[in-house]
């Protein structure tokens, strides 16, 4: 009888701290072996000259999201979590998005209907709030937190999503209380509107200048106000998709001041740059917020991943076609850049992206790489130790790459709906060639392996950077003066303290 349903063999095992060369024994779907001549399994895979990391976690995208005005995104979740699979990720984590008006009970319920029997790789949820009425912050987030959602996306920008500071400190103050995180689109609403109304009356409407409505002032300020909210509250939160060197130049404020503020960028600020927009309307396929910089940009971005500034990198995939009037051509025509829908796709090259312009170059090491593809977006959203990690114990959700494998990206090659890609053209080097999905193969050498519906729903723990600090614990009445406050804080007077020390210090 075989030890083992599969064992995989000879190849170089990384993780987000170690790298070695190590046998991989799994079995019911789990890693339950490291070691080197592991006994026989029933599979046998030589992965000789290959590399064996964790499956990616891809925790930012956006896939079969409700769309108003007619617009419909190009990925539900068989087409997304297929061309996941295929390049290399194994979780995903979209968003259930709730309308104004709607419950945001009925919004993640929706968002399970959507999934049903779709998906090749296994999810958990994020939430959208956009609503937050008495009913959502008391009962129906709290309830949905404690079910499984343990985090959720506050928008700073847009109208039908933006949020007021106000309502934002009501939804932290939940997040606080119950061990959830708060994930913040940080741009400012009314610069940008007011921009927007500048360049339009100079007609000035193509799609380059959606770049010049979302200066990079306007994300710095949204960054440092969404900091002060976070520590106002005293609650960790996550910056999503961080673009450029002045919203860097916060977080690293934030970080020398000792608060607990995460950050996310994405392949495009590393890649693409605001010149991408200036292509006539082609530059819509480019349209994203906040938009891509400058070359002198992307520099600082790098620097701030490989000195571990961000915490992770996703795709924000957000597929809208762009030949489609339900996609990047609204009612088939060409239109001002601020009705352009936002987003670009990403979720089969986030991997092979950063893994070729990364590790390859040298920017990033082959550890840190795991840790913020995998190993870090398992922890900030509770789905450690089970996911994000070659361990035993976690599920077999692996990725084996060829290191040296040549690939030109052609959006013909890739497995999402969306008619472009953004990368088109860009030669990589490095690309998985096989990926599991506890313990089975979805994707092999070239073909989809796996079925819509093998992947399943993941509920989330609390995450592990979303717990309270030591210092918020400490039982009240070690100091005069001491009291939970209304967040369950304990406050300490320092007057009062300082008088009480003096005395208990004086000859």
């Amino acid at each position: 009888m075989s030890t083992f349903d599969t064992v995989i063999r000879n190849g170089t095992v990384a993780t987000a701290s170690d790298t070695m060369q190590a046998d991989v024994g799994i079995r019911d779907g789990r890693i339950v072996a490291l070691g080197q001549a592991l006994s026989p399994g029933r599979e046998e895979i030589d992965a000789r000259g290959r590399l064996v990391l964790p499956g990616g976690i891809d925790a930012h995208c956006h896939l079969d999201q409700p769309m108003g005005d007619g617009l419909r995104m190009a990925d539900d979740f068989l087409t997304g979590t297929r061309s996941a699979a295929c390049g290399g990720t194994t979780t995903v984590i979209p968003f259930a998005a709730q309308e104004k008006g709607q419950s945001l009970r009925a919004a993640v319920e929706d968002y399970h209907r959507r999934a049903e029997g779709k998906s090749f790789v296994d999810h958990a949820f994020h939430m959208i709030v956009t609503d937050p009425t008495p009913a959502v912050l008391k009962d129906e987030l709290p309830a949905l937190i404690e079910a499984g959602y343990t985090s959720f996306k506050i928008y700073m920008t847009y109208e039908d999503m933006r949020l007021d500071d106000r309502q934002i400190l009501s939804l932290l103050a939940v997040a606080r209380r119950h061990g959830a995180l708060a994930m913040v689109h940080a741009e400012n609403a009314d610069c940008i509107a007011w921009l927007t109304e500048a360049l339009e009356e100079a007609g000035q409407v193509a799609p380059k200048y959606h770049a010049h409505a979302r200066p990079m002032a306007v994300e710095r300020e949204a960054t440092h106000r969404a900091i002060a909210l976070s520590e106002v509250v005293d609650v960790p939160i996550l910056i999503v998709h961080v673009s450029g060197r002045e919203a860097i130049d916060q977080i690293r404020w934030a970080h020398a001041h000792g608060l607990r503020i995460y950050a996310e960028t994405c392949p495009q600020y590393l890649l693409l740059t605001s010149s991408h927009l200036d292509e006539g309307y082609e530059g819509a396929k480019c349209v994203c917020s906040p938009p891509p910089r400058d070359r002198a940009n992307q520099r600082v971005v790098w620097d701030a991943l490989a000195d571990g500034l961000f915490t992770i990198v996703s795709s924000d995939h957000a597929p809208f076609r762009f030949d489609d009037p339900q996609g990047k051509k609204p009612g088939g025509r060409e239109v001002n850049f601020q009705y352009i829908p936002n987003g670009i796709p990403g979720l089969e090259t986030r991997l092979p992206l950063l893994f070729s312009e990364g590790v390859r170059t040298g920017r990033i090491t082959l550890n840190q790489f795991v840790a913020l593809t995998s190993t870090n977006p398992a922890k900030l959203y509770g789905l450690a130790p089970r996911k994000g990690a070659i361990a035993i114990g976690a599920d077999a959700d692996i990725a084996i790459w060829d290191p040296d494998r040549q690939v030109t990206i052609a959006n013909g090659m890739l497995h999402h709906a969306v008619d472009y890609t953004p990368y088109e053209g860009l030669q990589v080097t490095g690309w998985p060639v096989s990926t599991f999905v506890r313990g089975r193969r979805v994707w092999d050498d070239g073909q989809v392996q796996g079925r819509p519906g093998d992947g399943m729903f993941l509920p989330c723990g609390r995450p592990e950077m979303a717990r309270p600090k030591v210092r918020d614990t400490v039982p009240a009445g070690n100091y005069v003066g001491d009291r939970p406050d209304a967040l369950g804080r304990i406050v300490r007077p320092e007057a009062a303290n300082a008088r009480e020390a003096s005395k208990r210090h004086a000859p």
